[in-house]
């Protein structure tokens, strides 16, 4: 085990890479400030009847479904629970902060591309090490928390992307959605669909981390492997973008398109398709236009990996070890089978277990569409990447910048950012 002296040495050392990962993309649907709740630090409720957790859903406050749940698992496990909600980027620097300063809180939850990073950091313990049980957890949704073959928490939920379409759009543009199967068949549909005067396909490219994670269902979709951006199936999905720009099928906004105003951009009614996430299940169904989803294709067909969004329940190191039975317990409540449907509804996610997955689409069908997309969906820090992955997606967003607004070819772009992330 880590001890808590080491995770104090070695977390300052890990502020710069938190500093280069920017802001992780949560993927969560709201945002918003603190509601105040649980704002006591984890130094000042050492005592033995309380314990802390910090989360990074600042929007959700006293009265809602996922306090209550907190607080329900708290007196199931004879604590008092002390909760704070942080944005997302703020929570892993107040998490590495806390531990150099030795006052980690007991339960953490994190978004699942910091959790290599807080782990190389020392700052987690291992599931193994508290004795949580993963068995039950998809493997592909497990591996975003894993690094050097330990696992270091538990996934609560997972989102991911798919693509919206506009039923209207396209019956009247003639094409029929079930043709829509591979690149060439999704860009012929675009082809038809600007031929009738409506737009094609809209999404986020902008130059941060929301850009990489809405690129990387095409990169990967390919068959491009992150250790090889400038590979010839690299290029390729850049060139496929590219392409859609310049023939005018997806709009010169996607360039500083976030999520959200790529979507107001399909909400509009002009678009056919729109690539996003089930955060936005709620405003489709207040769109005003039917509408449907589909997986994002592969470039010769099937359903293209897409990455993983969502977090991880994880129990930080502490010095007083004799804290951790209980934090484990809360843990367990909080992720349970019981527990999970409420948890991911709640969070408008993906459940991490096939069983509850089930429970799901059959109180809302509509999921099913999510559930294969997230089965088939692969964490950022997949393939033992870990804290390699920032310095993997900053110089491919940029790439990708770089092509879409005319300043380098394909290969040259990709080119230049295998060049940076090598170094």
């Amino acid at each position: 085990m880590r001890s808590a002296a080491r995770s104090r040495r070695t977390a300052g050392a890990s502020l710069a890479v938190v500093a280069a990962m920017g802001g992780l993309v949560a993927c969560s649907s709201t945002s918003g400030g603190g509601d105040g709740a649980g704002t006591t630090s984890a130094g000042q409720t050492a005592g033995g009847g309380t314990y802390t957790i910090w989360d990074p859903y600042p929007q959700y406050d006293k009265t809602s479904e996922w306090v209550k749940l907190l607080e329900k698992c708290g007196t199931g496990a004879g604590v008092k629970v002390e909760r704070t909600g942080y944005d997302t980027s703020d929570l892993t620097n107040k998490a590495l902060l806390a531990a150099q300063q030795g006052n980690s809180p007991d339960v953490l939850i994190v978004d699942n591309p910091v959790v290599s990073t807080l782990a190389e950091a020392g700052v987690l313990t291992t599931t193994e090490e508290n004795k949580l049980d993963v068995s039950a957890i998809a493997p592909n949704l497990l591996a975003a928390g894993q690094s050097g073959g330990k696992t270091y928490g538990v996934p609560i939920g997972a989102n991911t992307l798919a693509l919206y379409y506009n039923k209207d759009v396209l019956k009247a543009a003639g094409v029929d959605i079930a043709s829509v199967k591979d690149w060439a068949s999704l860009t012929a549909a675009l082809e038809k669909v600007k031929a009738k005067g409506k737009k094609g396909i809209t999404f986020s490219a902008i130059g941060t981390e929301e850009g990489s994670f809405q690129f990387l269902p095409w990169f990967w979709g390919s068959g491009a492997s992150l250790t090889k951006l400038d590979s010839p199936e690299g290029v390729s999905a850049v060139t496929l973008w590219s392409d859609w720009l310049k023939k005018g099928y997806a709009p010169n906004s996607v360039i500083g398109n976030t999520q959200t105003t790529s979507w107001q951009e399909f909400a509009t009614g002009d678009y056919a398709f729109a690539e996003n996430g089930t955060w936005q299940l709620a405003n489709a169904k207040k769109a005003g236009f039917p509408y449907g989803i589909i997986p994002i294709p592969g470039k010769t067909g099937g359903t293209a990996p897409a990455p993983t969004g969502g977090e991880f329940v994880s129990i930080p190191v502490q010095a007083d070890t004799g804290r951790y039975a209980t934090s484990q317990k809360l843990v367990t409540c909080l992720t349970s089978t019981d527990n999970s449907l409420t948890t991911t509804t709640t969070l408008s996610y993906v459940a991490p277990t096939e069983a509850v997955q089930a429970k799901q689409v059959a109180a809302t069908p509509d999921l099913k569409v999510w559930v294969d997309a997230v089965k088939a969906a692969k964490g950022r820090t997949s393939d033992d990447l870990g804290t390699k992955y920032p310095k993997i997606s900053e110089p491919m967003w940029g790439a990708v910048q770089a092509v879409l607004s005319g300043s380098k070819s394909p290969q040259e772009a990709m080119t230049a950012a295998q060049t940076a992330a090598a170094q």
